[in-house]
C-alpha cells in the first residue's frame, strides 16, 4: 500500500435509534476516542537519511541482534524520536494496526514493520505501573502477531506458538524514558528479563547518569549511543532539498548566504531547522518570491522562538 494513500474505511454509526443526535458525546464524560488511525498527513516531508540516522540504525541493529539493553540520549530536537520511529516503521504501523479492529479485509502488514520486528512504546507523563505493565507486553505482542498474520494469513497463538510471549518481536524501543520513575524502570528491567528481545531507552542527556544509580538495570546496558546534532555540511544539504532553487541571475550567491544563515541559526538542530524551513517557505509564498534570499531567512527567524 503506497505511503501516501490512506485505506478506505466504512464507518459504522453508534446512533442507536431514530432521533438520536449523539448529544451524549458533548457532556464531557467521554474520553478521547483512539480506535481509528491517528490523523493522517496527506503530504509528509520525505525522510532524509542522515549520518546520525545511519549511526542509530547500526546501534539499533546491534542491540536487536545481541538482545541487550541499549541507551540512546541526545539534546532535544536532534532527531532521536524521528529516527527511532522510522527504524521501527511506527508511522505505517499506526495507520495499519487500528484497521485490524474492523471487518474489512486487511491490507498487507507494512514492510518496515516486517523488516524491523520492532515495537515502539511511549509512556505518558503520568504513566502508572499498571499502564506500563500492560503497555509493554501489549506493544510487543501485537508486533509478534502481525508477523504471524503476514506469514500465515491468520493469527492463532495456540498453533503458531513461536509468537507467544512476544517471541517474534526482536526489539522494543521506549521513547521518553526520562518519564519513567524508579518503579517504572524496574518494570522495564523485569520485562526484559522475562523475554528474549533487545530494549532501547531513549532520553535526554543525563539519563545515563541517572540510570547509574540503579545497578541492576545499569549492569544490563550493553551499548550507549549519543545522538548528535547534524554537521554543518549535512544540515545545509538537508535544508536545501526543501527550499527553492538558486536564482541564476546572481549565480546563487543569495541562496548560498541564506543557507549559511540557516545553518548558523539552527546550530545542527534538526527540529529547529524543520520549523525554520517551513516558515521560510510560507514567507516566500506570501510574497510571491521564487528564490531564497537572506531577507526571507531573517523574516522567518523573527517569527520563531529560537533558543538552545
Amino acid at each position: 500500500m503506497p505511503a501516501n494513500k490512506r485505506p478506505q474505511r466504512h464507518p459504522r454509526s453508534v446512533l442507536f435509534e431514530e432521533g438520536d443526535d449523539g448529544r451524549r458525546f458533548l457532556n464531557g464524560l467521554w474520553d478521547e476516542f483512539n480506535s481509528s488511525p491517528p490523523p493522517y498527513l496527506a503530504v509528509r516531508p520525505r525522510f532524509v537519511t542522515t549520518r546520525e540516522h545511519r549511526r542509530f540504525t547500526e546501534f539499533a541493529d546491534t542491540v536487536r541482534m545481541n538482545r541487550y539493553i541499549g541507551l540512546c540520549y541526545g539534546s532535544p530536537g536532534v532527531g532521536k524520536t524521528l529516527s527511532a520511529r522510522h527504524y521501527a516503521g511506527t508511522d505505517e504501523w499506526e495507520q495499519w494496526h487500528p484497521l485490524s479492529g474492523g471487518l474489512e479485509p486487511l491490507p498487507p502488514v507494512p514492510e518496515p514493520v516486517l523488516r524491523s520486528r520492532t515495537a515502539f512504546f511511549t509512556p505518558t507523563v503520568s504513566a502508572t505501573l499498571k499502564q506500563i505493565d500492560q503497555g509493554l507486553p501489549r506493544a510487543c505482542q501485537h508486533i509478534s502477531w502481525a508477523l504471524d498474520y503476514a506469514e500465515h494469513g491468520h493469527v492463532d497463538p495456540y498453533v503458531h506458538t513461536e509468537s507467544q510471549h512476544c517471541g517474534r518481536t526482536e526489539l522494543l524501543i521506549i521513547d521518553e524514558a526520562d518519564r519513567l520513575k524508579t518503579a517504572g524502570l524496574e518494570q522495564v528491567r523485569d520485562f526484559y528479563d522475562r523475554h528474549s528481545l533487545g530494549v532501547i531507552l531513549i532520553g535526554m542527556p543525563g539519563i545515563e547518569k541517572r540510570l547509574a544509580r540503579y545497578p541492576q538495570l545499569y549492569s544490563r546496558i550493553g551499548f550507549a549511543h549519543e545522538y548528535r546534532t547534524l554537521r554543518k555540511d549535512e544540515l545545509a544539504s538537508v535544508v536545501a532539498q526543501r527550499l527553492p532553487e538558486p536564482d541564476p541571475d546572481d549565480e546563487g550567491l543569495a541562496h548560498t548566504a541564506a543557507i549559511a544563515a540557516i545553518v548558523r541559526a539552527t546550530n545542527g538542530n534538526f527540529r529547529l531547522a524543520d520549523r525554520l524551513v517551513t516558515q521560510i517557505n510560507r514567507i516566500l509564498d506570501i510574497n510571491n518570491r521564487r528564490h531564497l534570499t537572506p531577507e526571507a531567512v531573517d523574516a522567518a527567524l523573527e517569527a520563531l522562538l529560537v533558543g538552545h
